[in-house]
């Protein structure tokens, strides 16, 4: 750093603000100087920075990104940060060995849904997991992408290596597409592939990069002539399903990951479309990408894209290898394919289990066994006893990225997205527009124009509370509606470690400021005049004002049920069970003072109650009844006020209540997102270490079998050895004394 940038970067933080003259001139002297070393260098002939363009783009994915830091390195400069290359796909190897999945069910049982799997994907190679519905290769593929959610029932065990390296302390990129494909509907392919560049990559890389690389990107992907096509919903046509998939898969691409899972991919899709979503898979494995994909028997000209073929049996491996020699080895296991038949389903049919009958299923369980225990004792199938390091396992493996840039800078990005999000979706303006006008006149048309009668005081009541009702539900059901879907896409951002919640909530906030506060200004300006309320100009927006702020209420606790509702239509029917403990004790029909104690804390965070006390503050105060035909009755909103209980507080402290149950509302939400932040199982090493010993322990005891069964036949081997020397010494025995017998008389005459 030279001296003159050590003074500036003092004044930046030792001048008063209004010395700002002196810190410009410096400032622009700083400027100048680097504009003179910059000439100097050009005239030396240094090379410059060089230009993005003259970099070589990969066939896979755009080189734009590489020269982020080349003006520096060329000025002699060195970079703050190391350069993060997107362009870049290191190699990855993956292997996998003895991996088990197992499950706890009711009763206290285990069930297994992989036993004994082990297996390998290399870079720039295309891995299809094939197998029968139930079989578990989606099971196989969410553990090797480290997806398995983490759960007390379940166990899993093995090893899963990258480059040599266990998987957990491995440092490389890796990308998961998930079956179900979740957007924001209302922008536009461009838009959604900018954001997640804007909101992944460095922020040093310049915008105009950034916008290169995403059109690169999008050619890539075949999705040129729709790129300023919105993506569209069930209520907005926009991309077809094979459009979508191939935006999730470059949504995935934006970082470069060298792995990359999809849960089949081609689900939900036609033929045609199906075929372009697996041609691109195979086009980014010749990229250089380690491509794994679990798929459910795909047509011929698909299967004959795939380089390598995992076939997964009752959680068991049948076959795992290259996809053409499939055929062939199932041949010389005496199982040939038909001519002109489908591989793909020949190999399903082959390792499915029938259940028509117990003879067809007896007879295609032992099908199955003998091709797995065949594929099991095969020499393909025998893994290293050890998995070597590689030299990239260390060093050259680009860490994966975490959240980029400033705050400041990913709250811009995500209003503007959550902004055209909102202002973009008519369909559901137009039905909050259609909901609050005819609440309004339905509203009008029952309590038109009360007078200042003494039954105008129930009618202002059930009015004024009926209201505040319409408007909580309104905010509540639409924000139900959306949020948990727009949930599963804040979640998956966050996996990729786009951006931290508050900025993301802050945003959403918002965006949603101005259209969210519309709807109840259209309710309240056609309700207030049609039914007679309080003339007073003050006194109607104020009437306003309080709508708008439960509206805000109302949408945070939709926030909040949204966070914690496992789906879209649990939110939807755990919504209104929790907005009716907001009516039940929303001051009309429970007397605030007649609560048990035990549950006096529920009207204070009644959204409900703190709008509708503040609407009748508002209406009654000041306002003169007429007596009944008995000359009795309540004769000023005072004494409404006394009968209600409202007259201890007033509008401001009502208002105030609101804002503090809104912000509880959002705190909780908050929170609930970050404990609801999903959690994935991990390898135990113990179970892995548990399989290696009972491994080890049952060769140890067939060893053990075959010593003994050794000794055994060799100590038999001696006893017959020592029978027939001990008959040999009997006949040698008597042979001796019948000569001694011949010879007596010899002997006696000598």
């Amino acid at each position: 750093m030279s001296q003159l940038e050590f003074l500036v970067g003092s004044a930046v933080l030792l001048l008063p603000r209004g010395n700002l003259a002196l810190l410009a001139g410096a400032t622009a002297a700083k400027g100048a100087g680097a504009l003179v070393r910059r000439v100097r260098s050009k005239r030396a002939g240094g090379g410059g920075s060089g230009s993005e363009s003259e970099l070589e783009p990969t066939p896979s994915l755009p080189r734009s990104l590489a020269p982020a830091a080349d003006g520096a390195a060329a000025a002699g400069a060195r970079p703050k940060t190391p350069v993060y290359d997107a362009s870049v796909v290191p190699p990855v190897t993956l292997e996998w060995s003895d991996l088990g999945y197992e499950i706890t069910v009711k009763g206290g049982g285990k069930k297994t849904v992989l036993r004994g799997v082990r297996g390998s994907a290399k870079p720039g190679r295309l891995l299809a997991i094939m197998g029968p519905s139930g079989s578990g290769k989606t099971s196989l593929l969410n553990m090797l992408a480290g997806q398995v959610a983490a759960s007390s029932k379940v166990k899993l065990s093995g090893r899963i290596m990258v480059n040599g390296v266990d998987a957990t302390a491995a440092n490389h990129r890796q990308a998961y597409v998930e079956q179900n494909d979740q957007f924001y509907s209302m922008l536009t392919v461009n838009e959604t592939l900018g954001t997640a560049a804007a909101l992944q990559l460095p922020a040093y890389i310049t915008a105009e990069s950034r916008d290169a690389y995403v059109g690169q990107l999008i050619s890539l992907l075949g999705l040129s002539k729709v790129a300023e096509s919105r993506v569209g919903n069930e209520k907005v046509r926009g991309l077809s399903g094979g459009e979508k998939k191939r935006l999730a898969i470059g949504c995935e691409l934006i970082s470069a990951p060298s792995v990359m899972f999809l849960d089949e991919p081609t689900t939900g899709l036609d033929a045609f479309m199906s075929e372009q979503v697996m041609t691109t898979l195979q086009q980014l494995a010749s990229g250089g990408h380690t491509v794994v994909a679990s798929i459910h028997q795909p047509r011929s000209s698909i299967f004959a894209l795939f380089d390598d073929l995992l076939l997964v049996a009752e959680g068991r491996v049948a076959y795992q290898g290259p996809a053409g020699e499939a055929l062939a080895h199932f041949g010389a296991l005496g199982h040939p394919c038909p001519e002109h038949y489908n591989p793909a389903d020949f190999l399903a049919d082959l390792i499915a289990i029938d259940f028509t009958s117990p003879e067809t299923e007896a007879a295609s369980r032992a099908r199955v066994d003998a091709i797995v225990e065949a594929w099991a004792a095969s020499s393909a199938a025998a893994a290293p006893a050890h998995m070597p390091r590689t030299a990239s396992a260390a060093g050259s493996l680009v860490p994966a990225p975490r959240a980029r840039g400033r705050l400041l800078r990913q709250f811009g990005l995500l209003v503007r997205r959550s902004w055209r999000q909102v202002t973009r979706d008519k369909a559901t303006a137009v039905a909050r527009l259609m909901s609050n006008l005819s609440s309004a006149l339905i509203f009008g048309a029952i309590y038109f124009r009360m007078g200042r009668s003494q039954s105008s005081i129930q009618d202002r009541l059930g009015l004024l509370q009926v209201s505040a009702i319409n408007t909580a539900m309104s905010s509540l059901i639409k924000t139900l509606g959306v949020f948990p879907t727009e949930r599963v896409l804040v979640q998956r951002e966050r996996r990729r470690a786009s951006y931290p919640l508050v900025p993301y909530l802050g945003a959403k906030l918002l965006a949603e400021l101005p259209v969210g506060a519309f709807f109840p200004l259209v309710f309240g300006s056609v309700v207030y005049p049609l039914c007679g309320l309080n003339p007073s100009p003050a006194r109607y927006a104020k009437f306003l004002g309080i709508l708008t702020l439960e509206s805000f209420s109302a949408s945070a606790l939709g926030l909040a049920v949204g966070a914690v509702a496992p789906s879209a239509e649990s939110a939807v029917a755990i919504g209104p069970a929790v907005i009716l403990v907001h009516i039940v004790f929303g001051g009309l029909y429970v007397n605030a003072d007649s609560v048990p104690r035990a549950l006096r804390w529920l009207p204070r965070i009644s959204l409900i109650k703190a709008a509708f006390q503040a609407l009748v503050i508002n209406e009654m105060e000041g306002l003169a009844f007429d007596a009944d035909d008995k000359g009795k009755g309540m004769r000023t909103g005072a004494d409404v006020l006394h009968w209600t209980g409202f007259d201890k507080t007033t509008v401001r402290a009502s208002v105030k209540t609101q804002a503090r149950i809104l912000l509880a509302h959002y705190w909780l939400a908050l929170n609930l997102l970050r404990a609801n932040k999903a959690r994935y199982a991990q390898l135990e090493a113990a179970a892995a270490a548990e399989v290696a010993a009972a491994a080890a322990e049952a060769e140890a005891e067939e060893e053990a079998e075959a010593g003994a069964g050794a000794e055994a036949g060799a100590a038999e081997g001696e006893g017959v050895v020592e029978e027939g020397a001990v008959e040999e010494e009997k006949a040698a025995a008597e042979a001796t004394e019948a000569e001694v017998a011949g010879n007596a008389p010899q002997l006696a005459a000598a």
